[in-house]
């Protein structure tokens, strides 16, 4: 637990601090990110015998603050299947989900999820 909330921490830090994300981030998301790894990294430096719930707890604490900013980076670059706005003329998606995604499993026309391949899906 120790080791997971250390990398963690330090993967964080690096992260906001690659060229390529530090200018989709705003300077106080990345501050806010540096500091809290920072502080992370002192409680560990100060509590190396800490019990692994603590651990736990701290990395909870950090991912709560850091995965809502790295959601709005990667969700902010994907948009609405990679284009703001969604795609024009496409309302709601695709009706009945996309092929081959389950959706034709559900009203019973394919094959069961989980029954393995078929001879014509292996060709």
């Amino acid at each position: 637990a120790k080791n997971a909330l250390e990398s963690y921490s330090y993967s964080m830090k690096q992260s906001v601090e690659d060229d390529k994300i530090k200018d989709k981030l705003s300077a106080e998301d990345i501050k806010t990110i540096v500091d809290k790894c920072d502080e992370v990294t002192t409680w560990l430096d100060s509590n190396q015998t800490a019990e692994k719930e603590e651990f736990e707890d701290r990395q909870k604490e950090l991912e709560g603050i850091c995965n809502p900013i790295m959601t709005k980076l990667y969700g902010g670059a994907a948009g609405a299947g990679g284009m703001p706005g969604g795609m024009p003329g496409m309302p709601g998606g695709m009706p009945g989900g996309m092929p081959g995604a389950g959706g034709a499993a559900a009203n019973g026309s394919g094959p069961a999820p989980g029954a393995g391949p078929t001879i014509e899906e292996v060709d």
